[in-house]
């Protein structure tokens, strides 16, 4: 089997991670990656926004988890209350994809960026796992604020999924990943 087939098959959601951090060479390597993602048009409507700062992460999740204790799923309010929920597991590095939210395209073409956000990611050894609690909080007031004035997200875009990257624990196991069954149909 090929690599690049390899690397998708062996792809796996991480939820744990060491505190070493990604380097600035394979982050580039790994943002670069994103922006060569299928775009509609080729529009490339997205922005990447990659945060390293433990600090800036830890007031991001503060936002997060207050916007959650406003809302009125259930789900979401205990999420908001707890003292120890993090929306992005603790990873060293946090890349936001954003993009224009008047574009009916952009949530396609990010999902392609985080796509290969993952599987670069996963070419260089780096565990990574999709986030969307900012996807789902970023038109609350608070949120939107520190979004635009301390992450440089454009006010007019919306977030549409995030990439947690970092290393997992030595001996962190794989589950095994088995296919739904009706998920493909060929006709020929």
């Amino acid at each position: 089997m090929n690599e690049v087939l390899q690397n998708i098959k062996a792809r796996r959601s991480v939820r744990a991670y060491t505190e070493r951090q990604v380097s600035a060479e394979d982050l580039n390597l790994i943002l670069e990656a994103a922006t060569y993602a299928p775009s509609g048009m080729n529009l490339q409507t997205w922005h990447f926004t990659a945060i390293q700062n433990a600090e800036i992460l830890n007031t991001l999740n503060e936002k997060i988890k207050g916007a959650f204790a406003k809302s009125d799923n259930p789900q979401w309010q205990e999420r908001g209350h707890s003292a120890t929920y993090c929306c992005y597991y603790h990873a060293p590095t946090l890349v936001v994809v954003s993009g224009k939210a008047d574009n009916p395209l952009t949530p396609f073409d990010c999902a392609c960026a985080l796509q290969n956000i993952f599987l670069a990611a996963k070419s260089l050894g780096i565990g990574s796992c999709w986030i969307n609690q900012l996807g789902q909080t970023c038109d609350d007031p608070e949120v939107r604020a520190f979004l635009t004035e301390k992450l440089g997200v454009p006010a007019d875009y919306r977030v549409f999924g995030c990439a947690a990257l970092g290393y997992a624990p030595e001996g962190t196991p794989q589950k095994e990943r088995k296919l739904a069954e009706g998920t493909v149909t060929v006709i020929r």
